[in-house]
């Protein structure tokens, strides 16, 4: 075993013959109401957890939970369907899976992935003075808040669908071309959350420059609409003790008022599908984000590691 969990890190590692193998499982609700998409969304979130570790998935089981008394057989069809799709574009073979009868739809994949031999990036292995960068756009819990409602508009739908069915592979691949050590994707406990976890794991502080996040369309108007989901407000009261201001003011777990803290909430929103938040060396973090942007993604420094034990917002 070369990787647990007990800093929370994305997947397992096990020792392997030449290649060491990382083993990760992930399985969520719809977010949107086509099915073919849901799939998509959900492979592709399945599959980041491998890229997160700085290897390559290359096998996976379905794991689908479904009423089939309820709902015709042809929707689960197009999960699978959209579920494959992605695969495919990963290059990944899905080999087999399990169903279970169930009153709520659900899906995802188990997965098999492989990492070389000094590739593999964990929780434990970022340094002080390095730089952050997030490689997608914050928002989806956010925006699929407004979309169970029946609020959300074409245009953030659109987006946050492009996001979330857009693989980490392109990313993962640059941040190896750029020094990176270090990196999580920035899923379900936020982007300060799995920031908590490379602050414990290496024993380092952070600094996040809230300005430089890049946002989702909509997800500042519907933040502002109350449209905030459970699992956001947990995040920030989870990691309210580890956080604090720049300015030295306090940090709460109840979002206050104002561009910072709806910036910072934000920052605690549960993701679905989000981008990897890399640590590399400072000096290459600008072409890094550079050669991000480069394949479209709307990637950005959003902050640095420090000497410390916390993470401070400015």
């Amino acid at each position: 075993m070369l990787v647990d969990h007990e800093f929370s890190d994305d997947a397992a590692v096990v020792r392997g013959a030449g290649r060491d193998l990382i083993l990760t499982a992930d399985v969520i609700a719809p977010l949107v109401d086509d099915p073919e998409t849901f799939g998509a969304i959900a492979a592709a979130n399945s599959l980041s957890d491998v890229w997160a570790m700085g290897g390559e998935p290359r096998f996976a089981l379905n794991l689908v939970f479904f009423p089939d008394d309820q709902l015709p057989i042809d929707v689960l069809d197009a999960i699978l369907a959209g579920g494959a799709r992605i695969c495919a574009a990963a290059g990944v073979a899905v080999v087999g899976g399990h169903s279970v009868r169930d009153p709520e739809v659900k899906f995802g994949l188990s997965v098999t992935g492989e990492v070389a031999p000094g590739a593999l990036w964990t929780n434990r292995t970022a340094a002080a003075g390095q730089a952050l960068v997030l490689t997608k756009a914050l928002g989806t819990g956010i925006v699929g808040q407004a979309i169970k409602k029946g609020v959300a508009s074409e245009a953030a739908i659109a987006a946050a669908v492009t996001s979330m069915t857009t693989l980490n592979a392109d990313a993962a691949r640059i941040g190896h071309d750029h020094g990176v050590t270090s990196a999580t994707d920035v899923t379900g406990f936020g982007l300060l959350g799995h920031l908590r976890n490379i602050v414990r794991g290496s024993r380092v502080g952070a600094r996040i420059a809230l300005d430089q996040l890049p946002l989702l369309p909509g997800a500042r108007e519907y933040f502002e609409a109350n449209l905030c989901p459970a699992g956001s407000k947990a995040n920030r009261a989870f990691v309210a003790e580890l956080v604090r201001w720049a300015d030295g003011t306090a940090f709460t777990a109840e979002s206050g008022s104002g561009e910072r803290e709806l910036l910072a909430s934000i920052a605690c929103d549960a993701q679905t599908s989000g981008g990897l938040l890399l640590c590399l060396p400072a000096d290459r973090a600008a072409s890094c984000v550079a050669a991000l942007r480069g394949v479209g993604l709307p990637a950005a420094r959003v902050g640095d590691l420090v000497a410390g034990d916390s993470i401070e917002l400015a």
